[in-house]
């Protein structure tokens, strides 16, 4: 009775399990692994570039100087997560290099600081998306996996059933047993994968709208700076 027991533990079950269902496991396992991981480090830099957001944004709409912005972020590195500053930094060396061109427009200095800010938003954007293909594919995917699993096992279960005599529920189901914690490890490789799919997507877009947002608040000052007559770049800051 025992070692009836022990066999049809979670343990015994896999031990006991074909090869193709224990490679399905395995694999399962190693994709619910990386995709834990990746939840934890993602959620980590998004808290960050969130907080270092709100930090920049602060300073920047207390009235602080832009040459004083620029510079600071110009003498360290910035990290990657310092996605507002790196917008910054991308439209107001544009507009600096654009201000000592001699003869050019206001709205040509405008117009290059839109295309400047716009290119480092999409870097931006695509830093935020990185991880959320492969959580999409362990959403989607691990379910179907477990459930070929699932399907191997219990197709074994009744070829074996073709070999004895008399069919009783204690020699078919260890097979189906088994073949059910296929379906269960695909369940819990997906289902955190889909929900932090869905919870990083909506905080990226978040993100993504503040940073346009903030790209539209650089343009009006450096907008209102130009046709104010500044005669250098360290005055329009």
């Amino acid at each position: 009775m025992q070692m009836q027991s022990e066999h049809m533990s979670v343990w015994g079950l896999v031990s006991e399990a074909s090869l193709v269902v224990q490679l399905v496991m395995v694999i399962l396992v190693l994709a619910s692994i990386a995709s834990w991981y990746l939840i934890i480090q993602r959620g980590a830099a998004l808290r960050r570039s969130e907080r270092l957001l709100k930090t920049f944004l602060q300073r920047f709409r207390s009235g602080a100087e832009l040459t004083q912005l620029y510079r600071e972020g110009g003498d360290q590195p910035l990290p990657r997560e310092a996605a507002l500053q790196h917008i910054f930094l991308a439209g107001y060396q544009e507009f600096s290099q654009l201000q000592r061109q001699p003869g050019i427009a206001p709205d040509a200095v405008i117009e290059g600081v839109e295309r400047s800010l716009y290119v480092a938003i999409s870097e931006q954007e695509e830093r935020l998306e990185g991880g959320l293909q492969f959580l999409a594919t362990v959403g989607s995917v691990s379910p179907y996996i477990g459930l070929f699993g699932t399907v191997w096992g219990i197709m074994n279960s009744f070829l074996g059933l073709s070999m004895v005599q008399q069919a009783t529920l204690s020699t078919v189901a260890p097979g189906i047993a088994e073949a059910l914690i296929a379906t269960a490890i695909g369940l819990f490789a997906a289902i955190p994968a889909v929900m932090a799919y869905n919870r990083f997507s909506a905080r990226g877009q978040t993100l993504s709208a503040r940073y346009y947002s903030f790209a539209n608040e650089l343009q009006a000052r450096l907008h209102r700076r130009l046709h104010a007559g500044s005669p250098s770049v360290a005055a329009a800051a």
